[in-house]
């Protein structure tokens, strides 16, 4: 296949990029910068700007771009940045993508958060969306700029992704440090279900999407049984040999996490049922098979 990446310079697009070309695929990255090498293209998703050649050929282009939701979370200009560049990114490769004779797939990244806050309820791709937290509502719109595409009766996957975890990214970097420290701590009450993926079976799940001509929609990309922030809790400070008697208190967090408060203290219980359906094989289903890939 010829594959065309946005925000393959990133985390998930670095380790999908090595995974497509190791299975034979050619690979392009979308840059910002002037194309340094074949495997490169120049292109500006904010001056609409894309060489349009380069999706006609493609059979798939997967958007990853993005701003990254790490920052300081009272910030406007951060939260201003996370949104534009999602959909900015999203509107030009979606119109492109419609544009095209022969369209290829469009592989949409979104995230999790498009939920929202349902307590204990199981959330499969048919749930709906709810609440005002910031995320959630970046995800609504970062999903409905892929309209175009979708309108043109192109293949779309929209790519709900949970927080991947890995010992070298973020969040499980940082947490990982924490917890070695005995510093680890239950948020709130611990009973929010927090749903994770590890980064080979994001990878995997990516690539037979891309792979897979016969699907579309919405997919939770998460494992199959999402556990609790004190299961998660728990899990971790096993896998680093360390107790985590903490507690962040909820008030404590409202205050200190601004906007981002919903993503530590909302509950979404998601399952990927799609993914399932699919026939996709999960190699790491529960918290303490995701934990101990990426801290092998």
């Amino acid at each position: 296949m010829r594959v065309v990446i946005a925000g393959a310079s990133g985390f998930l697009g670095t380790h999908l990029t090595e995974h497509l070309r190791v299975g034979g695929h050619e690979v392009t990255h979308l840059v910002r910068r002037p194309a340094q090498t074949r495997h490169q293209s120049q292109w500006d998703p904010y001056a609409d700007q894309v060489d349009q050649d380069l999706i006609d050929r493609a059979d798939v282009v997967v958007n990853l771009a993005g701003a990254n939701i790490a920052g300081n979370p009272h910030s406007r200009k951060q939260a201003d940045a996370v949104l534009e560049s999602r959909l900015a990114t999203t509107d030009v490769l979606a119109r492109a993508v419609a544009r095209a004779e022969r369209a290829p797939a469009f592989l949409a990244g979104n995230g999790i958060s498009w939920y929202g806050d349902h307590g204990a309820q199981e959330l499969t791709e048919t749930s709906t969306s709810q609440g005002d937290a910031f995320l959630t509502q970046v995800a609504r719109e970062w999903q409905a700029a892929a309209a175009p595409a979708i309108e043109a009766g192109t293949r779309v996957c929209v790519l709900r992704t949970a927080p991947v975890l890995d010992r070298a990214s973020s969040p499980l970097k940082e947490l990982r440090q924490l917890f070695r420290l005995g510093l680890g701590a239950r948020l709130g009450d611990g009973q929010q279900y927090f749903p994770i993926i590890s980064l080979r079976d994001w990878v995997g799940a990516v690539s037979y999407l891309a792979e897979s001509r016969d699907v579309s929609g919405e997919f939770n990309l998460c494992c199959p049984q999402t556990p609790t922030n004190a299961e998660f809790t728990r899990a971790l400070a096993e896998a680093v040999h360390r107790p985590a008697l903490l507690v962040a208190p909820s008030s404590v967090l409202k205050v200190a996490a601004g906007r981002m408060a919903p993503e530590l203290l909302g509950s979404l219980n998601a399952r990927p049922a799609a993914l399932e359906r699919a026939g996709y094989d999960f190699q790491d289903v529960d918290v303490r098979e995701v934990l101990a890939a990426a801290l092998s």
